[in-house]
C-alpha cells in the first residue's frame, strides 16, 4: 500500500495500518489522529507537523523520521524505535513510551509533560529546553543526554542512569532521583528544592550553584563531587557521603547530616547557621573559616587552623540529663508522656521526647537538644512536672543574673550578646510557664504522684563535653542512706533539708557557657 492509498482509506474511516511500510515517505502536515501504526516501519519519513495524536504507533519504527513541530498527545509509542528522530518541538504530552528506543534524538523544546518513559532509551538524547513535567522516567537510560535548561518539575527519574549527563540550570524542583545514578553529571545552578535524591549517586558530579533546598539527600553518594556555593538549607544529609567534595561557601543553613562523612571535605566559608555539628566524620577536613551568621551576611565569622576545624566539626550532643531519685512506675509514666507531650506543644525546642533508663533505685531521662543555646531554657521546661522545677528555675535565673551582673566584664562582646539573649529567652519562658502550669492537666496530675516529688538532680552537656550540674536537691542519694531493699521508699524529707538546694559554682557556670559552640537557635 503506497502512501495515496492510505491517505483515500483514512478519508473513507480506515484507521488500521499496522505493520505498514512507508519508509521515506513524505506525510509532513497530515492529519492521522487516532490512526494504527504499530510495528509499521516509517524509518527517515517525513512527519513534520503532522498530527498523531492519541495514535497506536507501538513497536513503530521512526528512526532518522523527521517528526519536527508535530502532535503526539495521547499516542502509544511503547517500544518503538525512534533513534537518531528529529522531534524538535514536537508535543508528546500525555503519551505512552514504556521501553521507547530514543537514541541520540532530537527533542530540543519538546513538550513531554506527564509522558511514560519508564525504561526507555535516551542515550545521548538532546532534551534542551524540553519539557518533562510530571513524566515518568523510572529506569530509563540518559546516559550523556542534555537536558540543559529543561523543565523537570516533579518528574521521576527514580533509579534512571543520568552519569555523565547535562542538567544544568534545569528546575527539577520536586523531583524524584531516588537511587538514580548521576556520576559525574553536570547539575550546576539547578534548581533540586525539595527534590529525593536518597540513595542517588553523585559522585564526581557537577552541582556548584545548585539550589537544593529541602531536598533529601539521605544516604546520597556525593564523594568528590562539586558543590561550590550550592544552597543546601535545611536539606536532608543524614548518612550521606561527602567524601573530598568542595563545599566552598556552600549554603547549610539548618541542614541535617548526623552521620555525614566529610572525609577531606573543603568546607571553607560554608554557612552553618542553626546546624548540628555532631555525628559527623571529619578527617582531613578542609576549613578556614565558617560564616554562621542567620542570613549569611557574614557578620559572625569563625576562622580557626585545621586543629580547630576538626575539633568545630566534632561536638557533642548537647543534653539535658534529669535523675530522679526513685524508679518509674507505671502510674508515673503514664502522667509524665502526657505532661512533656503538653510541653512539647507549647516550647517548640522539645521536639523529641526523653530516652529513658530505669533502675531499681533511679529513673533517668536525657533530652538531645539542637544546640548549646537552647540547653538552659529547655532545662527550665524540662524540670516542670516535678516538685523540684521551682528551686531548680530558681538556680537557672539566679546563674544568669549573676553573670549578667557581676562578672560580664569576664566576656567577649559575642560573648555577652549571648548572656544577653539567654536572658530574654528565660525571660519569654517565665512568661509563659505560670499560665501553663494551671491550665494543663498531666502537670496537675504530677502533683499528686509520689515520683514527682522525688529528689532529682538536673545536668547540662554542651557541645564541647563539658558538664554543668544545674540543680540537685540536698535530699538527692540520702534516700537510700542505712536502708534496706525493703524500705527502699523510705526516707528523710524534712522541709528544713528541702529548703536549700546548691547553687553551682559561679566560675563553672562561666566556663560552661564560654565553651559554647557559637550557634544560634
Amino acid at each position: 500500500m503506497n502512501l495515496e492509498e492510505l491517505l483515500k482509506k483514512y478519508a473513507l474511516g480506515v484507521r488500521d495500518f499496522s505493520k505498514i511500510d512507508l519508509s521515506e515517505a513524505n506525510l509532513s502536515g497530515v492529519k492521522l489522529t487516532r490512526v494504527n501504526l504499530s510495528h509499521a516501519n516509517l524509518s527517515v519519513v517525513n512527519l513534520s507537523g503532522a498530527n498523531l495524536s492519541s495514535a497506536n504507533l507501538h513497536g513503530a519504527k521512526l528512526n532518522v523520521a523527521r517528526l519536527r513541530g508535530s502532535t503526539l498527545t495521547g499516542a502509544d509509542l511503547s517500544y518503538a524505535s525512534l533513534n537518531v528522530a528529529n522531534l524538535i518541538r514536537a508535543d508528546l504530552s500525555h503519551t505512552q513510551m514504556r521501553k521507547t528506543s530514543l537514541i541520540r534524538a532530537e527533542l530540543i523544546r519538546a513538550n513531554l509533560s506527564r509522558a511514560d518513559l519508564w525504561e526507555a532509551n535516551l542515550n545521548s538524547a538532546d532534551l534542551r529546553e524540553a519539557t518533562l513535567r510530571q513524566a515518568n522516567l523510572r529506569n530509563a537510560n540518559l546516559n550523556q543526554a542534555t537536558l540543559r535548561d529543561a523543565s523537570l518539575t516533579g518528574a521521576n527519574f527514580e533509579q534512571a542512569n543520568l552519569s555523565n549527563s547535562d542538567l544544568a540550570r534545569t528546575d527539577v524542583s520536586g523531583g524524584n532521583f531516588r537511587d538514580a545514578e548521576l556520576s559525574q553529571a553536570n547539575i550546576s545552578g539547578a534548581n533540586l528544592s525539595g527534590a529525593n535524591l536518597s540513595g542517588a549517586n553523585l559522585r564526581w558530579a557537577d552541582l556548584s550553584g545548585a539550589n537544593l533546598r529541602w531536598a533529601d539527600l539521605s544516604g546520597a553518594k556525593l564523594s568528590g563531587a562539586n558543590l561550590i556555593g550550592a544552597d543546601l538549607s535545611n536539606t536532608n544529609l543524614t548518612n550521606t557521603s561527602l567524601v573530598h567534595a568542595d563545599l566552598t561557601q556552600a549554603k547549610l543553613i539548618k541542614a541535617e547530616w548526623v552521620g555525614a562523612d566529610l572525609t577531606g571535605a573543603i568546607l571553607t566559608g560554608a554557612q552553618l547557621y542553626a546546624t548540628s555539628r555532631f555525628g559527623l566524620k571529619t578527617e582531613g577536613i578542609i576549613c578556614e573559616w565558617v560564616d554562621l551568621s542567620p542570613t549569611g551576611d557574614r557578620s559572625i565569622v569563625q576562622k580557626f587552623n585545621s586543629e580547630e576545624s576538626r575539633e568545630f566539626f566534632n561536638e557533642t550532643p548537647p543534653t539535658i540529663t534529669i535523675v530522679i531519685d526513685t524508679p518509674l512506675d507505671y502510674e508515673a509514666n503514664f502522667v509524665l508522656a502526657g505532661a512533656y507531650y503538653q510541653i512539647a506543644h507549647r516550647y517548640k525546642y522539645l521536639k523529641q521526647p526523653p530516652t529513658m533508663e530505669i533502675g531499681r533505685r533511679r529513673t533517668v531521662f536525657t533530652f538531645r537538644v539542637e544546640s548549646d543555646e537552647s540547653l538552659l531554657p529547655t532545662a527550665y521546661m524540662a524540670i516542670l512536672p516535678f516538685k523540684d522545677a521551682e528551686a531548680a528555675h530558681k538556680n537557672i535565673c539566679t546563674a544568669l543574673d549573676i553573670i549578667t551582673h557581676k562578672y560580664i566584664s569576664k566576656f567577649s562582646l559575642e560573648d555577652s550578646k549571648l548572656i544577653n539573649k539567654l536572658n530574654k529567652i528565660i525571660e519569654e519562658v517565665i512568661i509563659n510557664v505560670k499560665s501553663f502550669q494551671e491550665t494543663k492537666n498531666h502537670l496537675k496530675l504530677a502533683k499528686k504522684l509520689d515520683f514527682f516529688q522525688s529528689p532529682t538532680q538536673m545536668i547540662l552537656t554542651n557541645s564541647n563535653a563539658k558538664t554543668l550540674i544545674i540543680h540537685e536537691n540536698n535530699n538527692f542519694g540520702k534516700r537510700f542512706t542505712a536502708r534496706t531493699d525493703a524500705n527502699i521508699s523510705s526516707y528523710n524529707d524534712s522541709k528544713n533539708d528541702r529548703e536549700i538546694d546548691s547553687l553551682p559554682d559561679v566560675n563553672k557556670i562561666i566556663s560552661f557557657i564560654q565553651s559554647f559552640h557559637n550557634i544560634v537557635i
